[in-house]
């Protein structure tokens, strides 16, 4: 049995579909699903339903993925996959041979915990779709467990074995079925990798998998948070494209001009910005707080600082944004001071930044953690770290917990030092637990500081902590310590890292790979550049056989 679907608008060809049950034909970044279960197409022109009255952008609450929790069980899974991994033998043999009992809530949190080790992840995903719990009514594979390893997939741009992965849980006998998040991790995926137009047909595909009712019902919230995503990436101009064709559907409100005013301050075109704000007031919409918090944020963060007179015209512009404010009856809130006073931490005026701090208390407006980060950025990277270290017991005092972001301003004043003694100390306080733990840029911080300064055994030691974490190492991590070994000679170590980066399924950048290429070839070691990709090609033909069914691109650099 064999028929046509035609798809509009999007330069979609005729495609012949064999129907076998419920398989699917899947083209790059889009799909045709067979004709008993095409219900509903939304295309970027199709403007067929008119009649249907346009609805506001209402406050729901955005989808997400289960957070990451505290399991000592998922930790030592995580540290057993990755100790054992081997891209020549299969995950089955290493789960077995430690006799884990797996569940719903450790599939989640090993899967968050394998966020940076995209093969893995897969492998022990594969698995855990043929285990067999002792339960026959329990499943480990719901749909957010599918939505995990999806968001996994698509940070290394496979996207493909994502399509594949929606369409799987779409399948009638699959106990999982698409959601919101779904669509949401693979839309935001996608934008952030450049294919906006892949990530517009996806939303509309949506509607397909979660019934056009549905869609429907929710219509307003979901476009919000596709011209948001397109905003935060840069795109502004696909965003208003997408908003001018879909005026029809959705009613717009302070929320969707806030997010294009998002966008055009994201470029820098503040005048862009103010003439979106301009239109507000003319169709009678009344910016909000937030909307010129954006504003505000537009004019501050963008703009250069140096020489003095343009620090002062930025402070000038600021005062005006929130005199308006006032005019309107909106009295600046904690983010609004937040804002300006990062602008005197960027032009590193400490006083300035205390003076602030102190106008927002007397005010009565609470600084949150924000605000403090961005005075003691300012008052460490001044070299006034006794009054940065006042200030941090400040913000205990008063029950304001400070974020590893808070921390890494002392740590990036000591690598601007070259104080590895003063980094140190710190790292090894906020490892033995008496401060909050580690982010993944604080070693990044740590690693490229002790790489500079050429403390190996101190790197070493930071390294195999990163890799023992569990939050770790990432696409960053590995390169700065490969481009550092390649600086220093020391070719062996960086080769056995960059095989070690592909295979956890990391995609080196171009950059990497011609630098480990160039110092070879220049240290006439062109027979280990040979064993090196004889390797890769190996890596990247046992990964191909051991997940045949997925579509899964091999790495073209």
């Amino acid at each position: 049995m064999h028929f046509l679907v035609r798809v509009r608008s999007w330069g979609y060809p005729r495609l012949p579909t064999d129907v076998h049950g419920s398989h699917f034909i899947l083209s790059r970044f889009g799909f045709v699903k067979t004709a008993l279960q095409l219900k509903f197409f939304h295309s970027f022109s199709n403007l067929e339903d008119h009649c249907s009255p346009p609805v506001s952008c209402t406050s729901v609450e955005k989808p997400s993925l289960p957070p990451l929790q505290h399991s000592p069980e998922a930790d030592s899974l995580c540290q057993i996959l990755i100790r054992h991994h081997n891209p020549f033998h299969h995950m089955e043999s290493s789960i077995q041979l430690h006799g884990i009992s797996l569940s719903l809530h450790l599939v989640h949190q090993t899967l968050l915990r394998l966020n940076h080790h995209s093969k893995i992840a897969l492998a022990f995903f594969k698995y855990t779709q043929s285990y067999r719990p002792n339960s026959p009514s329990s499943h480990l594979l719901d749909t957010a467990a599918y939505n995990i390893i999806i968001n996994i997939l698509c940070k290394v741009r496979q996207f493909d074995v994502a399509w594949q992965l929606i369409m799987q849980m779409d399948n009638e006998n699959s106990g999982s079925k698409p959601d919101f998040t779904t669509f949401f991790v693979l839309i935001k995926r996608l934008v952030s990798a450049g294919l906006t137009r892949s990530a517009i047909r996806a939303f509309y595909d949506m509607s397909i998998f979660i019934g056009a009712e549905v869609f429907d019902s929710r219509f307003s919230f979901c476009f919000c948070y596709l011209l948001d995503t397109l905003c935060k990436y840069g795109y502004v101009k696909v965003a208003v494209e997408v908003f001018n064709k879909e005026k029809y559907r959705v009613e717009a409100d302070a929320k969707l001009y806030t997010v294009l005013i998002y966008g055009w301050c994201k470029l820098g075109k503040i005048d862009m910005a103010n003439r979106f704000l301009g239109e507000m007031s003319q169709r009678g919409i009344g910016p909000n707080v937030v909307t010129y918090n954006v504003l505000l944020n537009g004019i501050c963060r963008r703009s250069s600082l140096h020489p003095e007179g343009r620090f002062e015209r930025v402070i000038r512009e600021a005062e005006n944004v929130l005199g308006e404010m006032r005019q309107r009856g909106l009295e600046p809130d904690v983010t609004s001071y937040s804002i300006v006073l990062h602008v005197y931490s960027r032009a590193h005026k400490p006083q300035l930044c205390l003076d602030k701090l102190a106008l927002m208390k007397e005010k009565g407006v609470c600084p949150s953690v924000a605000t403090y980060t961005s005075v003691v950025k300012c008052l460490s990277s001044c070299g006034r770290m006794e009054d940065a270290e006042e200030l941090l017991n400040e913000m205990l005092h008063h029950g304001v917990t400070p974020t590893a972001e808070t921390y890494n301003c002392f740590f990036k004043e000591y690598r601007g030092r070259k104080d590895v003694d003063g980094a140190m100390k710190l790292y090894r306080k906020m490892k033995e637990g008496s401060l909050l733990s580690l982010n993944m840029h604080t070693y990044n911080i740590l690693l490229r500081m002790l790489m500079t300064l050429d403390k190996m055994g101190l790197l070493w030691e930071v390294w195999d902590d990163l890799r023992s974490s569990g939050i770790g190492p990432d696409l960053d991590a590995y390169t700065i310590l490969v481009h550092g070994l390649c600086e220093k000679r020391k070719w062996r170590r960086a080769c056995e890292l960059f095989v070690e980066m592909i295979e956890k399924g990391f995609l080196p950048q171009k950059f990497t790979f011609e630098t480990l290429y160039r110092g070879l070839i220049q240290a006439d070691m062109l027979r280990t550049w040979r064993m090196l990709k004889k390797k890769l090609e190996e890596e990247s033909i046992t990964f191909g056989e051991e997940f045949k069914e997925y579509h899964l691109n091999p790495y073209k650099r």
